[in-house]
């Protein structure tokens, strides 16, 4: 899985650019977000903006990407598509990470 970093004034967002994150790239997704977050600061915002579909793996693979950060940093999520807001509602996750509306705002909100 292609994930790129973007590096912000206040975060390093980590855009995922597939439609969905199921077992087929559960693995991948982990071992890019690792790379990935092995570089960045202590605030990750994952960008689901793309996401439409994400499964039990899928989700494994999230808490295990948040699991395997520095005890320094942490991970949000930004952009959730309704159907995947409801997979993070129902299992409850909606209460372990911070979730953002959309990516621009979550920016600017904690730029003041």
């Amino acid at each position: 899985m292609n994930l790129t970093a973007e590096d912000l004034d206040t975060a390093t967002v980590i855009h995922v650019p597939e439609a969905r994150i199921d077992a087929a790239v559960a693995i991948r997704f982990k071992d890019s977000m690792r790379a990935l977050t092995d570089q960045a600061g202590e605030r990750v915002i994952l960008d689901l903006e793309t996401v439409t579909f994400i499964d039990s793996s899928g989700l494994g693979a999230i808490v295990a990407a948040m699991k395997q950060m520095r005890d320094d940093q942490a991970l949000e999520l930004a952009a959730l598509n309704p159907n995947v807001a409801k997979v993070f509602r129902l299992t409850r996750m909606d209460t372990v990470f911070t979730i953002h509306e959309a990516l621009e705002r979550t920016d600017q909100a904690n730029a003041g």
